[in-house]
């Protein structure tokens, strides 16, 4: 039975699916890494919120774990490189706190506008100073939306209902999703120069690290109102606090913050800057929300193969699963008889997808069978860590697709360019669930793979066959299975030859002194 530590308080939702899917947990809350390191290697999975630190001594304490779920959307607490590495998968919860966050931001920016938290504060001291907070509307004005996915989306959505004018700057914002929002796509530049109100939704990286510096508030409007409901660090809080002081920025509101939990921070004590403890997500409705959605989607990995919002890894959805089982197996067989073909350093590989496969979601596909190919000349390889590893060896890889074949329905055809040559397997379904090899090194032939093969290169003369059958037979080896395909006659051909346990050394050698046989390969699967 698979087993889960709750790391984290969570509603008791959580538990509840767990129990119902027959998941087995243990609630450890509280622990640090030190202690995490004890007992991670138990569990298969991890639930967490943003307390428990899982670094990457913790991760790689965590023999058996295949799988970390972030009850919500940030994983700054996660060492997902070193969990990528380790071939673990690692999720989040996107959804469940996007209505949460997008709500507060727009909170944040009302009392931003009307300065309600300093006017609050001023009214309970009794002093009545109805002339002092003077504030804006948002009625009219331009909104800069900086990343506008889930969360981003749901805040334009709130402006435009506003009266507001609302433009986005997204680098994977299409211009037919731009329309559907009703918002006007611009670059960055744009957005900073026109805009009243400025809200960030965007993760933080490298690329978005201190995005908003004196640079990019120097090309603001004068008055600029500035809020962060994202992720500490987005914003240089010393140039902003210069920016403040100065006038160019009006006011900020801010959840987030460099450093966390913010017990001091230079933006403290600021007259024009409202600040909260990072409550973005902090609504029953949310906490609820994520609880069951890491507790599912936990399960559904552990039970049925399902990924669903991977941050590491292709999704697969447990709708999508049972439909790319076949195909996943095929990428599987096709990659790994890929693999032990290649003989010198892998240059490139390119997947084809031909016909209905190309109708499906590929990319679980791809990491499949780079997986497989990559097992071959790397420990520790999966799906999760195979794009970086390739990536790492240099390794160029392409995704190709052929929507229509005269030959195959769907197949999933390799092409591995080495230091070497090129080398091509092509594998189709048969009867759409059957896994066959039907092409290597561009020669037809057809077999289904079985844990035990031979592949021999040979020359298209009389007497090959015969006398590998004899060397197998003397040496008390049963042929389960021999397939053989040709280019033409007298030219080269391709055996893959089934037996019911692996060739010794000494077999081997004979096989290869056979004068008709170029090469000669053994296979396991």
């Amino acid at each position: 039975m698979a087993k889960v530590l709750i790391a984290d308080k969570m509603d008791k939702l959580a538990e509840e699916i767990f129990q119902r899917n027959g998941v087995s947990f243990d609630i450890k809350t509280g622990l640090s890494p030190e202690e995490l390191i004890s007992i991670v290697g138990e569990y298969d999975g991890i639930a967490c919120r943003s307390s428990a630190k899982i670094t990457a001594d913790v991760i790689a304490a965590a023999k058996n774990v295949k799988v970390i779920g972030r009850a919500g959307i940030g994983v700054d607490t996660i060492d997902v490189p070193a969990a990528t590495a380790a071939g673990v998968v690692v999720m989040n919860t996107p959804f469940g706190n996007s209505i949460t966050t997008a709500e507060h931001a727009i909170a944040m920016m009302m009392a931003l506008a009307r300065q309600i938290p300093q006017a609050s504060v001023s009214t309970h001291e009794g002093k009545w100073e109805k002339s002092k907070f003077m504030g804006v509307e948002l009625y009219a004005k331009v909104l800069g939306v900086i990343g506008c996915g889930n969360i981003g989306a749901i805040v334009a959505n709130r402006a435009l209902g506003l009266g507001m004018k609302v433009v986005a700057y997204d680098p994977f914002l299409t211009a037919e999703r731009a329309e559907e929002l009703g918002v006007e796509q611009v670059d960055l530049e744009d957005l900073l120069m026109q805009s009243d109100f400025i809200t960030i939704h965007v993760p933080k990286t490298e690329k978005t690290n201190h995005m908003i510096d004196a640079a990019a508030i120097a090309k603001m409007k004068d008055g600029v109102r500035i809020v962060n409901c994202a992720r500490g660090g987005l914003i240089v809080e010393t140039d902003l606090k210069d920016a403040l002081d100065s006038g160019k920025v009006a006011g900020a509101a801010l959840d987030v913050f460099e450093v966390e939990p913010a017990k001091e921070n230079v933006l403290f004590g600021h007259p024009n800057v409202i600040c909260t403890p990072h409550l973005g997500a902090s609504t029953s409705e949310a906490q609820v929300n994520v609880a069951i959605q890491v507790a599912e989607q936990i399960s559904d990995f552990l039970l049925k193969g399902a990924v669903i919002n991977a941050i590491n890894m292709p999704s697969i959805s447990a709708e999508d699963a049972p439909k790319l089982k076949p195909y996943m197996a095929l990428a599987s067989q096709v990659g790994k008889l890929a693999g032990q073909i290649v003989e010198s350093g892998i240059q490139s590989i390119e997947i084809s997808y031909i016909g209905t496969v190309t109708q499906v979601n590929t990319r679980p596909l791809t990491a499949s069978v780079l997986a497989a190919v990559l097992e071959q000349m790397s420990e520790h390889v999966n799906m999760v860590n195979a794009p970086e590893i390739a990536k790492s060896k240099k390794i160029k890889v392409s995704d190709r697709y052929v929507e229509h074949s005269d030959d195959w329905s769907a197949a999933i055809s390799i092409r591995i360019e080495c230091e070497n040559g090129v080398h091509g397997v092509t594998g189709t379904l048969f009867g759409g669930r059957e896994p066959r090899i039907v092409e290597i090194e561009s020669v037809p032939i057809e077999a289904a793979l079985t844990p035990h093969m031979l592949l021999i290169k040979n020359e298209d003369r009389p007497g090959m066959i015969g006398a590998l059958g004899t060397v197998l037979s003397e040496a008390g080896f049963n042929i389960a299975d021999f397939r053989l395909g040709r280019i033409g006659s007298g030219q080269t051909a391709v055996a893959l030859v089934s037996v019911d346990e692996p060739v010794s050394n000494d077999v081997f050698a004979k096989i290869e002194s056979i004068p008709q046989i170029r090469q000669a390969r053994r296979l396991t699967f």
